[in-house]
């Protein structure tokens, strides 16, 4: 049961599900079961050194011929090296959770790569599409890691009447009901972290799979207290410490994890303070936010590889108080497509 849209057609997949870069669990594995399922599998590079992605790109395509995308940070210093990589090793698509430049995406579409910048407001769609990105990612508050405060049912028409690209939708999309929505919305498919993290595929502990899939709706919060950014994620013993803590102590263990990203990708201090710069262009962040923004990797990794939920956060969409299964990427896929087509069939007949 297929769907054909303005997103299949344009990345050559045979479903409009994409599975969203998640740092830390997006790699390999997951993102070459989405491929072989028939979606669009997002591989994470944010955490990965550049020849770690080099490594992780090989890897999904000795798994699958289905094509995949990478997962940039456009404000990284090393960023043109990742897109490089991209380009060398022939990977479809190139996504982005920050808005890319307009000469990477000229280089990236000029060599064949699909650009598809994720965004949570109209005006940065609209600037991303003048800007000659082939597709977008829209996603609005209920969706998992930083988020804004706009609904999707509210942001995605927006964007959908704002600009003449692939619209994606994301935020609060877990099954069939939901892809045939974001379509009646004029989206051109639906793109998923939290459903996708929670199957077999994932590589995930787990016990950690066990707190998402216990939580119920209202056990997914916002907070700024992590990273000085809304974040949403799972409500925790830490995040509660997290929230209840002073300013200094927040900036001691933001240093801590900092030092330990360093030593984790191997990067200077002098390229982190460049990646810090980077983000503070533009956007009103206090060199406190951005010392904290730097931290979150490692919190991130604490739960998602190592599997110690006290000592570290779980980014979640809303959707996660209603998901209570792990099936494998290929069972899920198939599930939404058989659910959406089921609903489409039991729409009344406009005619």
């Amino acid at each position: 049961m297929t769907i054909d849209t303005p997103l299949t057609e344009l990345v050559g997949v045979r479903h409009p599900l994409v599975q969203t870069g998640m740092g830390w669990v997006a790699g390999p594995r997951l993102v070459s079961a989405t491929a072989n399922a028939g979606g669009l599998g997002i591989l994470a590079s944010a955490t990965m050194t550049v020849e770690q992605l080099r490594s992780a790109v090989r890897e999904v395509k000795s798994r699958t011929d289905a094509p995949f995308g990478v997962n940039l940070r456009a404000d990284a210093g090393d960023a043109a090296e990742r897109a490089r990589i991209i380009v060398d090793e022939g990977v479809k698509a190139a996504s982005f959770a920050l808005a890319p430049s307009r000469e990477l995406i000229a280089r990236l579409k000029d060599a064949g790569v699909v650009v598809i910048p994720s965004v949570g407001a109209r005006r940065h769609a609209e600037k991303v599409a003048a800007w000659g990105a082939d597709a977008v990612v829209v996603q609005g508050g209920e969706g998992g890691g930083h988020t804004g405060s706009v609904a999707t049912t509210v942001l995605l028409p927006q964007v959908v009447d704002a600009v003449d690209i692939p619209v994606i939708a994301a935020g609060g999309f877990h099954d069939g009901r939901g892809l045939v929505a974001a379509l009646a919305y004029g989206a051109a498919g639906i793109a998923m972290g939290t459903r996708f993290l929670l199957t077999s595929d994932s590589t995930v502990p787990d016990p950690v799979k066990a707190r998402y899939l216990a939580a119920a709706v209202q056990d997914v919060t916002v907070t700024t207290q992590v990273d000085g950014l809304p974040h949403r994620m799972l409500r925790s013993e830490l995040v509660d410490t997290l929230e209840r803590s002073g300013r200094a102590a927040s900036l001691w263990r933001a240093v801590r994890h900092a030092a330990a990203f360093r030593r984790e990708t191997g990067m200077s201090w002098a390229a982190m303070v460049r990646d810090g710069l980077a983000m503070k262009h533009g956007r009103e962040l206090t060199w406190s936010q951005v010392l904290l923004a730097a931290s979150t990797p490692m919190l991130l990794r604490a739960a998602m590889v190592d599997g110690r939920t006290d000592l570290g956060v779980m980014a979640a969409g809303q959707v996660a108080g209603v998901i209570d299964d792990l099936p494998s990427c290929a069972e899920l896929v198939d599930r939404i497509m058989a659910e959406a087509h089921a609903v489409l069939h039991r729409l009344p007949d406009a005619g």
